[in-house]
C-alpha cells in the first residue's frame, strides 16, 4: 500500500524494468544507527531517508526512550529541522520531522517542534533548557544536497554515546511495522502535545550567550566590517540576530547565498571547510564593501570557517586549529580578566579532541588550568564536559579542526552562530590595539611555542583495501610489530585505538576508550611530531592528522614547516602507499 506516492514510482519502475541490481541497492541493507544517528541519500528503499525509515527509527528511538524514562510523557523531546529538500522522492527534512512529532506524539509524548528551519545547536540548547529527555535534529550539516540525516542528542544535552546507539538500532528493529496513524502527520496540528519553542529559544538562547559578551562599548565603536555567508543554508538570521546581541552593526550578507536553498546553487559542495571555493562570492562581497573579515558557516550552522584579508591583499583562510588557538586564548583571556566566576583556576577546563591541535594543552600547561582531549568527535567532547560541569568545573572552550567550537556552555555541542560573534568581538577588540587576527595568532604561538598542523585525506571506496592497509601497519615487520620509522623519521611511540594498544602507558593499555568498529592510530615521532590516521564514520576517506609542537622560542616557523611537509610525505609514501592501494587524494 503506498503512502508515498513518489517513492512508491521510483520502486514500480524498477520492478517494471526488472532491475535487480538498484534494487538490491535500495533494500539491501537498512542504514545504520550508529552514534551520529543516521546520514544517508533521501531516496525509496530501506537504505535511505525516506518517510517510511523516518517513521521507523523513530518507532525505535520513542521505545528506547520509554525504557529509559519513567517521566517520557511528563518531559518530552524537542526536534528541529534545516532546509533540506529532495524533489524526485518528496523527502524533505520539515516533512520528516513532523512524522517524528507524529509517531511521539501518537505515544502520548510531548513535543517541542519547531515551526521553522533552526540551527542544529538550538536543539541541543533546547534539551537542556527546558530539561526534556532528548533531543532529534534532522540535518544531514554539509554533507552533498541529496542527502539528508537524523542527529540524536540525550538528556544530557549532548549527542549519543554508545551504548545507546546499539539499544536505539535493536529498538528500531523491533519496531519496523508503522503504528496506525504513523503517516498522518496532520494530525499533530490540533494536538494539545505540540508546542512551538521558537519563539522562546530565540529569545533565551541571545540572551544566554551575552555571557560570552565582554566588551560592548567596543562592538558598539568599532569601524571593523564583516562580510557573512550561511552558504544557502539556515544560519543567516541568527548570525545577524546574535551580532544585534552583541552591539555589533550586522555583517554583510552574501545575497546569492543567504537565504536557504535545498539545491546549494552556487557551491559544488556546501562545506566552508573545502576552503577558498566555497568562499568566491564571500571575497567579492568583501572585496566591494571593504570588509576585512569573513565568517562562514555550513548549511545547520553548527560549524564556522573565517578568512581575514592580509597586508599584502591575499585572503588568509584560518583552519580549525589556528581558529582554535585564538578562541581560546579570547576565551581563556575574557575569563581571566573580567570573569565574576569565583572558580579557582584549577577548576577551569578546556577540551579539544585527539585529532587536533594541542595548542590548548599548551596554553593550559603555561596558565595553570586543565586541558583534556577525547575521542574525535563533539559527542564525546559534550558528554565529557556534562560530567566536569556536574562536578562543579567550568568549561570554558572546546573544539576540533573540523571547524566546530563550543564556546557558551549553554550549547554542549558545536556551534556556529555564538562562534561567530565571538569571533566578531575578539578582532574588534585586537583591531584597538592595531592587531590583525593572523597577528595575534602569532603572538599566541610566540608565547605558547609553534603548533603547526597539517591535514587531509584519501578516498577509498573498497572497506577491504582500508582494512588492508590498517593490517599492513599492525604487522609492519612481522606479525603483531608496528612500524619503527617513518622514512628518515623515527617512531617513539604509537597508540592504536581500534586494539586498545598504548606503548607509552606502564601496562600498554590505552586509556580513551576504544572502539573495534573503527580505525584509528596515532604516532609519535622522535622529532617532535604526531601523526593520526582514521577512518570516517560518514564518508568513504582515510583521514590524517599531523603536527609538529615546538617549545616556545623556537622562532623558525619556515623550519619547521619543511620538517612537517617531509613528514607528511613520508606518511603517504610508507604508510598509505597510494599508488599500491590504488587510493584517490583529495583534489582541491
Amino acid at each position: 500500500y503506498q503512502q508515498n506516492p513518489k517513492t512508491y514510482a521510483i520502486v514500480k519502475q524498477l520492478l517494471a524494468e526488472g532491475n535487480a541490481g538498484e534494487l538490491q541497492k535500495y533494500f539491501g541493507s537498512r542504514m545504520e544507527f550508529g552514534t551520529a544517528g543516521l546520514r544517508a541519500a533521501m531516496g525509496a528503499g530501506i537504505s535511505h531517508m525516506n518517510d517510511l525509515t523516518i517513521i521507523q527509527t523513530t518507532q525505535g528511538f520513542c521505545r528506547y526512550l520509554e525504557k529509559n524514562f519513567s517521566d517520557l510523557k511528563k518531559r518530552g523531546v524537542v526536534i528541529g529541522f534545516d532546509a533540506r529538500a529532495h524533489l524526485s522522492s518528496g523527502g524533505s527534512s520539515k516533512r520528516f520531522a513532523r512524522l517524528a512529532a507524529n509517531t511521539f506524539i501518537s505515544q502520548g509524548v510531548p513535543v517541542y517542534l519547531f515551526s521553522d528551519i533552526i540551527p542544529t545547536p538550538f536543539v541541543p540548547y533546547t534539551v537542556t533548557h527546558l530539561k526534556l529527555c532528548a533531543g532529534i535534529m534532522v540535518t544531514a550539516s554539509h554533507n552533498p544536497k541529496q542527502d539528508n540525516g537524523y542527529k540524536v542528542y540525550w538528556e544530557n544535552g549532548a549527542q549519543i554515546i554508545s551504548p545507546h546507539d546499539k539499544g536505539i538500532s535493536q529498538a528500531i528493529e523491533e519496531n519496523q511495522e508503522p503504528w496506525p496513524q504513523a503517516w498522518d502527520d496532520k494530525l499533530i496540528d490540533s494536538s494539545p502535545l505540540l508546542h512551538d519553542p521558537y519563539a522562546m529559544v530565540n529569545k533565551e538562547y541571545f540572551k544566554d550567550i551575552q555571557k560570552q559578551c565582554f566588551y560592548r562599548n567596543i562592538n558598539k565603536e568599532t569601524n571593523l566590517k564583516f562580510v557573512h555567508t550561511s552558504v544557502h543554508g539556515v544560519g543567516h538570521k541568527f548570525v545577524q540576530l546574535a551580532f544585534k546581541a552583541f552591539d555589533l552593526s550586522p555583517p554583510f550578507a552574501v545575497p546569492e547565498q543567504k537565504d536557504p536553498d535545498p539545491d546549494f546553487p552556487t557551491v559544488k559542495y556546501p562545506n566552508p571547510e573545502e576552503g577558498k571555493g566555497v568562499l568566491t562570492l564571500s571575497f567579492a562581497l568583501a572585496e566591494k564593501d571593504g570588509a576585512r573579515i569573513i565568517l562562514a558557516n555550513d548549511p545547520d550552522a553548527d560549524r564556522l570557517a573565517v578568512a581575514e584579508k592580509q597586508e599584502s591583499g591575499e585572503w588568509k583562510v584560518f583552519s580549525g586549529n589556528e581558529l582554535g588557538a585564538l578562541l581560546g586564548w579570547w576565551i581563556f583571556t575574557c575569563w581571566k580578566n573580567n570573569s565574576r566566576d569565583t572558580r579557582a583556576i584549577k577548576d577551569i577546563y578546556m577540551l579539544s579532541s585527539t585529532v587536533s591541535s594541542k595548542i590548548l594543552r599548551a596554553i593550559a600547561l603555561k596558565e595553570g588550568f586543565h586541558f583534556e582531549e577525547t575521542l574525535t568527535g563533539f559527542k564525546w567532547m559534550g558528554n565529557r564536559a556534562k560530567q566536569l560541569m556536574d562536578q562543579g568545573k567550568a568549561v570554558l572552550f572546546a573544539f576540533e579542526e573540523a571547524i566546530g567550537y563550543m564556546c557558551c556552555p549553554a550549547v554542549l555541542d558545536k556551534d556556529g552562530v555564538s562562534a561567530a560573534v565571538i569571533t566578531a568581538e575578539m578582532a574588534s577588540f585586537l583591531a584597538t590595539r592595531n592587531l590583525s587576527l593572523s597577528q595575534q595568532l602569532k603572538a599566541v604561538y610566540d608565547e605558547y611555542g609553534f603548533h603547526i598542523t597539517k591535514a587531509s585525506y584519501f578516498i577509498c571506496h573498497d572497506p577491504k583495501v582500508i582494512q588492508q592497509l590498517f593490517d599492513n601497519l599492525r604487522n609492519f615487520d612481522g606479525k603483531n610489530t608496528y612500524p619503527k620509522s617513518c622514512g628518515r623519521f623515527k617512531v617513539s611511540g604509537i597508540r592504536d585505538l581500534t586494539t586498545g594498544y598504548d606503548s607509552s602507558q606502564p601496562d600498554q593499555k590505552a586509556i580513551l576508550p576504544t572502539s573495534k568498529s573503527s580505525q584509528m592510530i596515532t604516532f609519535t615521532f622522535a622529532n617532535g611530531g604526531v601523526a593520526t590516521m582514521r577512518t570516517s564514520g560518514t564518508e568513504p576517506k582515510i583521514k590524517y592528522y599531523s603536527e609538529l609542537c615546538a617549545p616556545p622560542g623556537n622562532s623558525d616557523v619556515e623550519q619547521l614547516k619543511k620538517e612537517l611537509d617531509e613528514l607528511v610525505n613520508a606518511l603517504e609514501k610508507h604508510f598509505f602507499q597510494p599508488e599500491k592501494n590504488k587510493l584517490q587524494r583529495k583534489t582541491e
